[in-house]
């Protein structure tokens, strides 16, 4: 991709060169060549978006737009995102990160802890050393998922001030800020729950609704009781 001479930052509205955050101002998001810089990225799950289709699988992006996701025990996708293409996307801003070259540096209200659990000098290597981690981990939908490794990309990066990242926090984030690709990505994520909520009413009415509800419940009930009641349950 090539990299525009003169362009708009559209973190701070910088000009060229470095921001006055000592950051170079990214590309824009491409959405057909699958180039998202600094977002996260969303698309739904086969068989679980179905039923709750609020639930699916994310990654996050580096500076250049290449997607990160963890797909699998021991194994990372890069720039080929599992389970089709994105359909939701947030462009996060890095001026909210923190990068300190050493402790007394730290633009974070939690600098000791920060540097306790582990600090990045930039974007893509805090993403970079995520990956490297999650390379050895076992993946398991209910306890250390995508939206685990995505969580604790955003931890090392302290982004927007905080630690506290989770699989929940997280959810509730895509849900209420995310921006939608375009109208086939929201057919897309939407039209098989619809076939499968009408065909469940039709054989058999309002206790396949009830049962729907029930299992979101549980599955939302499970992530919460795993990440604030449960220490190490859900990463």
């Amino acid at each position: 991709m090539e990299h525009k001479t003169v362009d708009v930052d559209s973190e701070d509205g910088s000009f060229n060169g470095r921001t006055n955050h000592g950051m170079w101002p990214l590309d824009e998001v491409i959405p057909k060549k699958a180039k998202f810089p600094c977002c996260i990225v969303w698309t739904p799950l086969p068989i679980v978006s179905w039923l709750a289709p609020f639930i699916g699988h994310v990654g996050i992006c580096q500076e250049d737009g290449t997607v990160l996701d963890f797909a699998g025990s021991n194994f990372m996708n890069i720039d080929n995102f599992s389970y089709g293409a994105v359909a939701r996307y947030l462009q996060l801003e890095r001026k909210k990160c923190c990068f300190p070259p050493n402790l007394s540096s730290h633009t974070c209200k939690q600098s000791y802890r920060h540097a306790e659990r582990g600090t990045s000098i930039s974007w893509d290597d805090a993403l970079n050393t995520c990956m490297q981690q999650y390379h050895h981990k076992y993946f398991n939908m209910f306890t250390c998922n995508s939206h685990s490794f995505v969580a604790n990309c955003l931890n090392r990066l302290a982004y927007n001030g905080h630690l506290q990242w989770n699989v929940l926090n997280l959810m509730a984030l895509i849900l209420l800020k995310a921006q939608w690709v375009d109208i086939m990505s929201i057919l897309r994520s939407f039209y098989p729950f619809a076939i499968v909520l009408c065909f469940g009413m039709f054989m058999a009415g309002w206790s396949f609704l009830i049962g729907l509800v029930s299992f979101s419940t549980l599955l939302v009930g499970w992530f919460f009781l795993g990440t604030y009641c449960v220490k190490n349950l859900v990463e």
